[in-house]
């Protein structure tokens, strides 16, 4: 009911996240926002947006950083970069990209491939706030230990500091880097394609959706990919038992990098 509730009060669609992913993430917002029950929390969401503004926090927490599992970015250099450099111009979607770190290492690595400036990367998610974040490309300054010996496992061939400047305990990211970036509200639930791509990167997203919205996705997936375009995805998911298997063909399996047949 609660689900319901959001998607006829809000339109934000949730009722196909995976059970156990939902409940988990509800207990922790019951608790956090002081609700006894579910019930209580249903009640102040339809009565107060602001408490639904709180509540989408906490069903959206994003995990990511930048770089995040570097071998799949040194298979983008190594196996799609190559492909890439042959069209005049490129669009990229980063579908689901929460507060925006994949989207930074992507055009880092675009960058230094010389693909950047000739590059349009539309950058999606649900999230208001995490949108927000990932527009001002401001990172932890504590964190940046951690991007940086993933950027040089990913095949950074610069220093990684050159990206960002210190102030105030945070990493403000280069404003070149986001030049040709398009940040946008975009549902993966109830939205529909808005490009034609020859990349998409969705990564660490369908893990938490239920078999018939990820049919859903990897079908808007395929549609808004341009003819042999490619799809990365999270390192614990897999398009194989889909009914877009036969759809696609593995480029690199291990990382979860695809290419698209027809």
């Amino acid at each position: 009911m609660l689900m319901e509730s959001i998607y006829l009060k809000y339109s934000y669609d949730f009722r196909d996240y995976t059970g156990a992913s939902q409940k988990r993430r509800v207990l922790y917002a019951m608790k956090q926002m002081g609700c006894a029950s579910v019930s209580a929390l249903q009640a102040r969401i339809m009565h107060e947006a602001t408490a639904f503004s709180e509540l989408l926090q906490y069903l959206t927490i994003p995990v990511t950083e930048m770089f995040r599992d570097p071998s799949y970015y040194a298979a983008l250099r190594e196996h799609v970069v190559p492909f890439l450099k042959t069209y005049p111009s490129l669009k990229v979607w980063v579908a689901g990209c929460s507060t925006g770190e994949e989207v930074y290492s992507l055009a880092i690595l675009l960058k230094e491939e010389g693909l950047l400036e000739r590059t349009i990367i539309y950058a999606t998610d649900i999230n208001p706030q995490s949108l927000d974040k990932a527009r001002k490309g401001v990172f932890p300054l504590d964190a940046m230990r951690l991007y940086t010996e993933n950027y040089q496992k990913a095949g950074g061939t610069a220093a990684f500091s050159d990206y960002y400047t210190a102030a105030y305990n945070g990493a403000r990211f280069d404003r070149a880097l986001v030049e040709n970036v398009t940040f946008a509200d975009h549902s993966l639930a109830t939205d529909s394609v808005f490009s034609e791509t020859h990349l998409i990167s969705c990564r660490n997203v369908l893990i938490y959706f239920n078999r018939s919205l990820q049919e859903r996705v990897l079908g808007l997936f395929h549609e808004s990919l341009c003819h042999r375009g490619f799809l990365g995805l999270g390192s614990k998911e897999s398009i194989d038992f889909s009914s877009y298997a036969t759809r696609f063909e593995p480029l690199v399996k291990r990382e979860r990098l695809y290419r698209k047949l027809a």
